[in-house]
């Protein structure tokens, strides 16, 4: 057991440690995915409405943040935006600040789209009682959407869980990271140690993203069954 790889996991404080560098991956896509949430559906809500400057400029969001990709936008806050406007973040709350404007722009297209989604004389009912458009959307459009939103948004949240194996690019000590320390670190000593370490990692991710991804096709499909019943 001393010189095989599995027990590269358990010398010292390593377990601890990989718990510790999840933990910080965990923290900051909780994080940015409330924050996003939130923010997204505001944005998602402005979307909807007829005002075309706006939408424009929200629809121009959207495609930076589609468009440019994950490690780009983390390397732009992490390296160059702080050189140019003269502030100093820490790697963390700078990856934390990048998912949740991600998570915004994503999720309000999804809020857009499942507004626009709900039937044509739904409004047209709330309108014919004397709704504004603030109790039209708060009592009629905003929770016949969010069937529609929820597993959309479980998606969306196990792609960020997903894609914070960036983090270590920008010195963030995700589990990755230390994951990555820790092999560097014993690789002479255990040599098969990657293949333990590596696999640790993606037991962890797989118990936190698979239940997600099960949940939202388990609530996908009942919105079908309700929808063809």
């Amino acid at each position: 057991m001393d010189h095989s790889g599995i027990s590269v996991l358990f010398e010292g404080t390593n377990f601890e440690r990989l718990l510790g560098g999840l933990w910080v991956t965990v923290k900051i896509a909780a994080v940015a995915l409330i924050v996003g949430l939130l923010l997204g559906i505001i944005l998602g809500v402005l979307r909807t409405f007829k005002n075309r400057p706006l939408r424009v400029v929200l629809r121009l969001y959207l495609e930076f943040f589609r468009i440019v990709p994950t490690v780009v936008l983390l390397f732009l806050f992490y390296y160059i935006l702080p050189r140019q406007l003269n502030f100093n973040l820490p790697g963390d709350q700078l990856a934390t600040l990048v998912f949740a404007l991600w998570v915004a722009a994503e999720m309000s297209d999804i809020v857009r789209g499942a507004l626009i989604s709900v039937p044509q004389h739904q409004r047209e009912s709330g309108k014919a009682i004397g709704l504004n458009r603030y109790q039209l959307y708060r009592y009629v459009l905003i929770p016949q959407a969010i069937s529609l939103e929820i597993p959309a948004t479980i998606n969306l949240a196990t792609r960020v869980i997903k894609t914070t194996s960036l983090l270590m690019l920008i010195s963030v000590m995700d589990v990755i990271n230390i994951g990555q320390q820790i092999i560097e670190a014993n690789n002479h000593t255990h040599p098969t140690g990657v293949f333990w370490v590596y696999g640790l990692i993606f037991l962890f991710y797989f118990l936190i993203d698979y239940p997600l991804s099960w949940w939202a096709k388990r609530l996908e499909k009942k919105r079908l069954e309700r929808a063809n019943g």
